[in-house]
């Protein structure tokens, strides 16, 4: 097969960005060692924001977005990888810069696959996806500062985006009483029946006294949105407390002081999952697929096929979007 599905965006002559399902060829894909023909994807804010031409995601077009890919080796000069093999992609350049997931093939250097962790079907991979992985890495990063259900509540910000509503179900999993901030009340019941112990709006963590501490409530945060509500949790935190911060969906500013520092000792832990070391993503991904796999991945998900796509991007852009959207790519 020479040719492929794809989503493809490209710039008009008015100077807009278009996205279109059309033929690809496969000889027109990057160089790199590994073929793989894409059985599942899923959407994240950055396809969403490289589907309309933002040169910060996406600096060339046209272009196939997609961070994250599920599928089998069709190709492959690397000895780690095999022909006919399961394996996943996420993060790294897949989607920005190197053309995406949300086509029926990538090709990739072999030192951005990882071969599908036993305990996991293609698709549930997916629905975990960067999203997954990245609350992944906060659960591990608060949990070795030593942040445990013993010690109190932890609260979950953006609990209704990917890192967010993962990050409940995980932590609910291993025992913390959640605490899920959201700025959509229709998602209350979902968000307890996924573990969350109690809903609190995003005001009630907009905190503007100008005070720089505030009364001691929680142990740890998981944070996506930054900014003042940052700022808040962290005056907020018992002594010995850590937020995990992956995400400035509010703001990137961070308006503190040192104090929560200095006289609660604790903890800001910043995560990034583009480029993560390989060896901790094995460690994350083993978690995912044993100790820490959700058994209602089902929840928070809903299949879409790649023509129902670009509707759901306008979801996520306009700040709708609640779960996971999995693509199945190959029928």
């Amino acid at each position: 097969m020479s040719q492929f599905k794809a989503l493809v965006v490209s710039e008009n002559a008015e100077k807009q960005y278009v996205r279109t399902i059309t033929q690809r060829n496969i000889e027109d894909l990057p160089a790199g060692e590994v073929l793989i023909k894409v059985h599942y994807s899923t959407l994240n804010y950055k396809d969403a924001l490289s589907s309309i031409g933002n040169k910060g995601v996406t600096r060339n077009y046209p272009h196939t977005p997609g961070i994250d890919a599920s599928g089998v080796v069709v190709e492959s000069t690397d000895a780690n990888f095999s022909v006919g093999q399961e394996v996943l992609v996420t993060s790294y350049d897949l989607g920005m810069n190197t053309s995406g997931a949300l086509a029926e093939y990538i090709r990739v250097p072999a030192k951005w696959v990882i071969a599908l962790p036993a305990g996991l079907s293609l698709a549930e991979a997916m629905i975990l996806g960067t999203a997954g992985f990245t609350a992944g890495l906060c659960i591990d990063a608060l949990l070795k500062y030593g942040v445990s259900p013993e010690k109190g509540k932890v609260i979950v910000t953006g609990s209704t985006g990917g890192v967010g509503i993962l990050s409940v179900a995980i932590l609910a999993k291993l025992g913390f009483e959640v605490v899920a901030v959201t700025g959509k009340p229709e998602a209350a019941e979902l968000l307890q029946r996924l573990g969350a112990t109690e809903i609190v709006s995003r005001e009630s963590l907009n905190d503007t006294s100008g005070r720089p501490m505030l009364k001691s409530i929680y142990a740890g945060a998981v944070d996506t949105v930054g900014g003042n509500i940052l700022a808040t949790i962290l005056k907020s935190l018992h002594y010995g407390g850590a937020v995990a911060a992956c995400g400035l969906v509010a703001s990137p500013d961070l308006p503190t002081s040192v104090f929560p520092f200095i006289l609660r000792g604790n903890a800001l832990l910043g995560i990034d999952s583009a480029e993560c070391p390989m060896s901790k993503r094995l460690e994350i991904w083993q978690h995912l697929a044993s100790d820490w796999k959700l058994d209602n991945l089902n929840l928070i998900s809903h299949e879409i096929g790649l023509e129902e796509v670009p509707a759901k991007l306008d979801l996520m852009l306009q700040g709708k979007a609640l779960g996971k959207s999995l693509v199945k790519i190959i029928d």
